[in-house]
């Protein structure tokens, strides 16, 4: 079973959209654009690794780069069984699952980022990672430290707190004392996920309030309790909690493999959460896409595989191809029937205002979306077999 995996902020980097530019999937980046009335090209192209340090700009970034790497993975016909977000990474599995329109997330994510900023600005607040220490060993550590708390439980032995400068240098002590091997700083802009995040709770509220909640195409397992959730309902109380309480990303890592999942791809920026994966799992196989040259070697790595394993819905072989939704909207086919010998670049029907244009050539072996259904963005519509 493969899952596919987002990461949070501090996975951003200066110029991490370049790779992509001249890819189709880049079209969402003038999409979150349009969405948001910022220009989201700047911030992968020109950002400076400072700009991007800044909330508002790191999680409207990353969200994006993440996004784009998901549409070129979904048009290679890749799917997977599950998906989980590393802090803002859950906004981008919920948008990658279908739980959350693109445009309705790109606009969350943005206001997200500017209640975040805001709120940081008004507490003075940082981070550090606790290596070589469990996460009941910290708890008990920071628990008489005043302004410190557990942020995030990222995987055995590695712990993340948060705080006041003061509170996170005296937290880092305790846990030395404890017996942690070593304590790092972590450049970034806030404590987040505690309860220095307090005054940005009523702004995401509000955006959250004003956004529809779907059902995912697959289990999405949340940072707040590790547990997995099949439907929609669950999400904005869940997304409330998260903003200023603690990341159990260590639980979800260790539900899924609990739950059959054995190769993960991170999906975006950086490899953080592979290493995660790594100190969860030494059997998962860990897969990255940050990059369309990685997109050669997931094929290769998926695409051999035997029929007999049964893992149906989770990834075509290399001869086959999806083509995706470019938009969310009602599907309007164009007359082509099954069998007919498709282009490269031939429009198969609309989703909305948009062409749906096949990014390969083949022949077409069947349609997977019913004419004047609506269609959610990188949904897949046709299944193709490349000749």
């Amino acid at each position: 079973m493969i899952a596919f995996l987002y990461p949070g902020q501090g996975s951003q980097h200066a110029g991490m959209g370049a790779p992509w530019r001249q890819h189709e999937s880049w079209e969402l980046v003038n999409e979150a654009s349009d969405a948001t009335g910022r220009d989201v090209g700047h911030l992968l192209l020109e950002a400076s690794d400072d700009d991007l340090r800044q909330t508002r700009n790191s999680q409207l970034a990353t969200f994006v780069a993440s996004m784009v790497a998901f549409d070129a993975v979904s048009r290679l016909g890749i799917e997977t069984s599950g998906h989980a977000g590393h802090s803002l990474g859950e906004y981008t599995a919920l948008a990658a699952s279908g739980v959350l329109d693109f445009t309705d997330a790109v606009r969350l994510v943005a206001e997200r980022g500017d209640a975040m900023q805001s709120a940081a600005d008004e507490h003075d607040g940082t981070m550090a990672a606790v290596l070589g220490l469990d996460g009941e060993a910290v708890v008990a550590a920071v628990a008489g430290v005043d302004q410190c708390w557990v942020a995030n439980y990222n995987a055995p032995g590695q712990v993340v707190i948060a705080g006041s400068p003061a509170g996170v240098d005296a937290g880092s002590a305790a846990c030395k004392g404890a017996g942690a091997k070593r304590v790092l700083p972590l450049t970034v802009g806030g404590a987040f996920h505690t309860p220095h995040m307090s005054p940005a709770q009523e702004r995401l509220d509000k955006a959250i309030g004003q956004t529809e909640f779907r059902a995912p195409d697959h289990p999405v397992y949340a940072n707040v309790d590790g547990v997995r959730y099949e439907t929609g309902d669950p999400w904005p109380q869940l997304l409330h909690d998260q903003l200023g309480g603690s990341v159990h990303w260590r639980h979800s890592l260790s539900a899924m493999v609990d739950d059959g999942y054995t190769t993960f791809v991170e999906i975006g920026p950086g490899t953080a959460l592979s290493g995660m994966v790594k100190r969860t799992s030494r059997s998962a196989e860990r897969l990255n896409v940050g990059t369309p040259a990685d997109l050669d070697g997931l094929l290769e790595a998926l695409g051999g595989r035997d029929r007999s394993e049964g893992a149906e819905g989770e990834f075509l072989y290399v001869t086959e191809r999806l083509v995706v939704s470019p938009a969310a909207g009602v599907f309007v086919p164009d007359g082509v029937e099954n069998g007919w010998r498709i282009e490269t670049g031939s429009r198969l029907g609309t989703v909305g205002d948009h062409d749906v244009l096949s990014a390969f050539a083949g022949e077409l072996i069947e349609f997977l979306a019913l004419p004047g259904e609506r269609v959610q963005l990188a949904q897949p519509i046709a299944w193709l077999r490349s000749t």
